[in-house]
Protein backbone atom coordinates (compact mmCIF):
# COMPACT_ATOMS: atom_id res chain seq x y z
CA UNK A 1 0.00 0.00 0.00
CA UNK A 2 1.12 3.58 -0.61
CA UNK A 3 1.15 6.72 1.51
CA UNK A 4 -0.55 9.61 -0.32
CA UNK A 5 0.10 13.22 0.68
CA UNK A 6 -2.73 15.27 -0.82
CA UNK A 7 -1.95 18.96 -1.37
CA UNK A 8 -4.86 21.27 -2.09
CA UNK A 9 -4.92 24.13 -4.56
CA UNK A 10 -5.31 27.84 -4.03
CA UNK A 11 -8.01 28.87 -1.56
CA UNK A 12 -9.05 25.27 -0.98
CA UNK A 13 -8.87 23.08 2.12
CA UNK A 14 -8.25 19.47 3.14
CA UNK A 15 -12.03 18.92 2.86
CA UNK A 16 -11.80 19.04 -0.92
CA UNK A 17 -9.94 15.71 -0.79
CA UNK A 18 -12.40 13.86 1.46
CA UNK A 19 -14.05 11.68 -1.19
CA UNK A 20 -10.74 10.63 -2.71
CA UNK A 21 -9.33 10.00 0.77
CA UNK A 22 -12.24 7.70 1.55
CA UNK A 23 -11.71 5.79 -1.70
CA UNK A 24 -7.97 5.41 -1.20
CA UNK A 25 -8.39 4.31 2.41
CA UNK A 26 -11.04 1.78 1.36
CA UNK A 27 -8.34 0.25 -0.83
CA UNK A 28 -5.89 0.06 2.06
CA UNK A 29 -3.79 3.16 1.37
CA UNK A 30 -2.88 5.77 3.95
CA UNK A 31 -3.61 9.43 3.26
CA UNK A 32 -2.58 12.78 4.71
CA UNK A 33 -4.35 15.92 3.50
CA UNK A 34 -2.11 18.96 3.94
CA UNK A 35 -3.56 22.21 5.29
CA UNK A 36 -1.65 24.98 3.53
CA UNK A 37 -1.49 28.53 5.00
CA UNK A 38 -3.43 29.93 2.06
CA UNK A 39 -5.11 32.72 4.06
CA UNK A 40 -1.86 33.93 5.66
CA UNK A 41 -0.65 37.08 3.89
CA UNK A 42 2.83 36.56 5.38
CA UNK A 43 3.26 32.98 4.08
CA UNK A 44 5.40 32.62 0.95
CA UNK A 45 6.42 29.64 -1.13
CA UNK A 46 8.94 28.51 1.48
CA UNK A 47 6.19 28.31 4.10
CA UNK A 48 3.98 26.26 1.77
CA UNK A 49 6.83 23.84 1.08
CA UNK A 50 7.55 23.54 4.79
CA UNK A 51 3.89 22.75 5.54
CA UNK A 52 3.97 19.93 2.98
CA UNK A 53 7.23 18.53 4.33
CA UNK A 54 5.92 18.64 7.89
CA UNK A 55 2.72 16.80 6.93
CA UNK A 56 4.77 14.07 5.22
CA UNK A 57 7.24 13.64 8.07
CA UNK A 58 7.81 9.99 8.94
CA UNK A 59 6.26 8.58 5.76
CA UNK A 60 8.26 6.23 3.55
CA UNK A 61 8.50 7.15 -0.13
CA UNK A 62 5.17 9.02 -0.10
CA UNK A 63 3.21 9.84 -3.22
CA UNK A 64 2.67 13.60 -3.32
CA UNK A 65 -0.50 14.59 -5.20
CA UNK A 66 -0.47 18.32 -5.96
CA UNK A 67 -3.63 19.99 -7.23
CA UNK A 68 -3.72 23.22 -9.25
CA UNK A 69 -1.68 25.94 -7.46
CA UNK A 70 0.07 23.26 -5.40
CA UNK A 71 2.07 22.44 -8.52
CA UNK A 72 4.19 25.45 -7.55
CA UNK A 73 5.00 24.43 -3.97
CA UNK A 74 5.03 20.62 -4.10
CA UNK A 75 8.28 20.42 -6.14
CA UNK A 76 9.93 22.63 -3.52
CA UNK A 77 8.82 20.20 -0.81
CA UNK A 78 10.46 17.37 -2.77
CA UNK A 79 13.85 18.93 -1.99
CA UNK A 80 13.06 18.52 1.73
CA UNK A 81 11.58 15.01 1.90
CA UNK A 82 12.22 11.63 0.23
CA UNK A 83 9.16 11.51 -2.03
CA UNK A 84 8.70 8.40 -4.10
CA UNK A 85 6.51 10.08 -6.72
CA UNK A 86 5.16 13.55 -7.44
CA UNK A 87 1.80 13.56 -9.23
CA UNK A 88 0.74 16.93 -10.60
CA UNK A 89 -3.06 16.80 -10.77
CA UNK A 90 -4.30 19.35 -13.31
CA UNK A 91 -1.67 21.62 -11.80
CA UNK A 92 0.43 24.63 -12.60
CA UNK A 93 3.93 23.79 -13.84
CA UNK A 94 6.44 26.46 -12.77
CA UNK A 95 9.59 27.58 -14.55
CA UNK A 96 12.84 28.58 -12.80
CA UNK A 97 12.75 32.20 -11.70
CA UNK A 98 9.13 32.73 -12.75
CA UNK A 99 6.83 34.26 -10.12
CA UNK A 100 3.51 32.40 -10.07
CA UNK A 101 1.73 35.69 -10.78
CA UNK A 102 3.38 35.70 -14.21
CA UNK A 103 2.49 32.08 -15.01
CA UNK A 104 -0.93 32.94 -16.41
CA UNK A 105 0.35 35.34 -19.07
CA UNK A 106 3.46 33.29 -19.81
CA UNK A 107 1.37 30.20 -20.64
CA UNK A 108 -1.48 31.97 -22.45
CA UNK A 109 -4.02 30.72 -19.92
CA UNK A 110 -6.76 33.33 -20.40
CA UNK A 111 -6.92 32.92 -24.16
CA UNK A 112 -7.04 29.13 -23.81
CA UNK A 113 -9.92 29.25 -21.32
CA UNK A 114 -11.92 31.65 -23.50
CA UNK A 115 -11.35 29.55 -26.60
CA UNK A 116 -12.48 26.39 -24.81
CA UNK A 117 -15.65 28.09 -23.52
CA UNK A 118 -16.54 29.39 -26.97
CA UNK A 119 -15.98 25.91 -28.40
CA UNK A 120 -18.55 24.60 -25.91
CA UNK A 121 -20.98 27.34 -26.98
CA UNK A 122 -20.73 29.15 -23.63
CA UNK A 123 -20.14 32.76 -22.67
CA UNK A 124 -16.54 32.77 -21.39
CA UNK A 125 -17.45 35.36 -18.75
CA UNK A 126 -20.29 33.23 -17.33
CA UNK A 127 -18.87 29.71 -17.54
CA UNK A 128 -18.50 27.61 -14.39
CA UNK A 129 -14.83 26.68 -14.58
CA UNK A 130 -14.56 24.66 -11.39
CA UNK A 131 -17.65 22.69 -10.37
CA UNK A 132 -19.69 22.15 -13.56
CA UNK A 133 -19.39 18.35 -13.37
CA UNK A 134 -20.44 18.06 -9.70
CA UNK A 135 -23.97 17.33 -8.48
CA UNK A 136 -25.59 20.62 -7.46
CA UNK A 137 -25.49 19.97 -3.72
CA UNK A 138 -21.86 18.92 -3.75
CA UNK A 139 -20.98 21.88 -5.97
CA UNK A 140 -22.58 24.28 -3.49
CA UNK A 141 -20.70 22.76 -0.57
CA UNK A 142 -17.42 22.71 -2.48
CA UNK A 143 -17.83 26.41 -3.23
CA UNK A 144 -18.77 27.20 0.36
CA UNK A 145 -15.65 25.39 1.58
CA UNK A 146 -13.32 27.62 -0.45
CA UNK A 147 -11.16 29.95 1.61
CA UNK A 148 -9.35 33.14 0.74
CA UNK A 149 -6.06 32.84 -1.12
CA UNK A 150 -3.34 35.28 -0.03
CA UNK A 151 -1.20 36.98 -2.65
CA UNK A 152 2.14 36.35 -0.92
CA UNK A 153 3.21 33.15 -2.76
CA UNK A 154 2.44 34.64 -6.16
CA UNK A 155 5.15 37.26 -5.97
CA UNK A 156 8.09 35.00 -5.12
CA UNK A 157 10.26 33.91 -8.07
CA UNK A 158 10.22 30.13 -8.26
CA UNK A 159 13.56 29.40 -6.56
CA UNK A 160 14.78 26.13 -8.10
CA UNK A 161 17.21 26.19 -11.01
CA UNK A 162 15.81 22.91 -12.35
CA UNK A 163 13.07 20.40 -11.62
CA UNK A 164 13.86 18.37 -8.48
CA UNK A 165 15.24 14.85 -8.77
CA UNK A 166 11.94 13.07 -8.14
CA UNK A 167 9.88 10.80 -10.36
CA UNK A 168 7.15 13.05 -11.73
CA UNK A 169 3.87 12.33 -13.48
CA UNK A 170 1.18 14.70 -14.68
CA UNK A 171 -2.47 13.71 -14.47
CA UNK A 172 -4.69 15.70 -16.81
CA UNK A 173 -8.45 15.91 -16.20
CA UNK A 174 -10.13 15.62 -19.59
CA UNK A 175 -13.20 17.69 -18.68
CA UNK A 176 -11.32 20.47 -16.90
CA UNK A 177 -12.60 23.91 -17.90
CA UNK A 178 -10.08 25.90 -15.88
CA UNK A 179 -7.04 24.13 -17.33
CA UNK A 180 -8.43 22.88 -20.67
CA UNK A 181 -6.88 19.67 -21.96
CA UNK A 182 -5.20 21.09 -25.12
CA UNK A 183 -3.75 23.95 -23.08
CA UNK A 184 -2.34 21.82 -20.30
CA UNK A 185 -0.96 19.20 -22.69
CA UNK A 186 1.08 21.95 -24.33
CA UNK A 187 2.29 23.42 -21.03
CA UNK A 188 3.34 20.01 -19.71
CA UNK A 189 5.15 19.16 -22.94
CA UNK A 190 6.97 22.50 -23.03
CA UNK A 191 7.89 22.66 -19.35
CA UNK A 192 8.34 19.04 -18.30
CA UNK A 193 8.92 17.27 -21.59
CA UNK A 194 6.45 14.50 -20.72
CA UNK A 195 3.04 13.33 -21.92
CA UNK A 196 0.30 13.59 -19.28
CA UNK A 197 -1.71 10.61 -18.14
CA UNK A 198 -5.44 11.35 -18.35
CA UNK A 199 -8.50 10.81 -16.20
CA UNK A 200 -12.16 11.84 -16.58
CA UNK A 201 -13.52 14.74 -14.57
CA UNK A 202 -13.21 18.48 -14.23
CA UNK A 203 -10.86 20.65 -12.20
CA UNK A 204 -12.07 19.01 -8.97
CA UNK A 205 -11.98 15.40 -10.16
CA UNK A 206 -11.20 14.34 -6.59
CA UNK A 207 -14.85 15.20 -5.87
CA UNK A 208 -16.54 14.33 -9.16
CA UNK A 209 -14.63 11.14 -10.01
CA UNK A 210 -12.86 9.84 -6.88
CA UNK A 211 -12.99 6.20 -7.94
CA UNK A 212 -11.51 6.82 -11.37
CA UNK A 213 -8.88 9.13 -9.88
CA UNK A 214 -7.90 6.48 -7.34
CA UNK A 215 -7.56 4.00 -10.21
CA UNK A 216 -5.19 6.35 -12.03
CA UNK A 217 -3.12 7.00 -8.91
CA UNK A 218 -2.78 3.28 -8.30
CA UNK A 219 -1.66 2.80 -11.91
CA UNK A 220 0.99 5.50 -11.50
CA UNK A 221 2.21 4.23 -8.11
CA UNK A 222 1.73 0.47 -7.79
CA UNK A 223 1.44 -0.72 -4.19
CA UNK A 224 4.61 -1.81 -2.45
Amino acid sequence: MADHVLIHGGGCSPWHWHLLEAELRRRGHRTVAVDLPCEDESAGLDDYAEAIAAAAAGLTDPVLVAHSLAGISAPLACTRLPAGLLVLLTAMVPAPGEPPAEWWAATGHEAAVRAAALARGEDPDQADLFFADLPSGLAREAGARLRGQADAPFGDPWPLEAWPDVRTAFLLCRDDRFFPAPFIRRVVRERLGITPAETPGGHFAMLSRPRELADRLEALAPSR
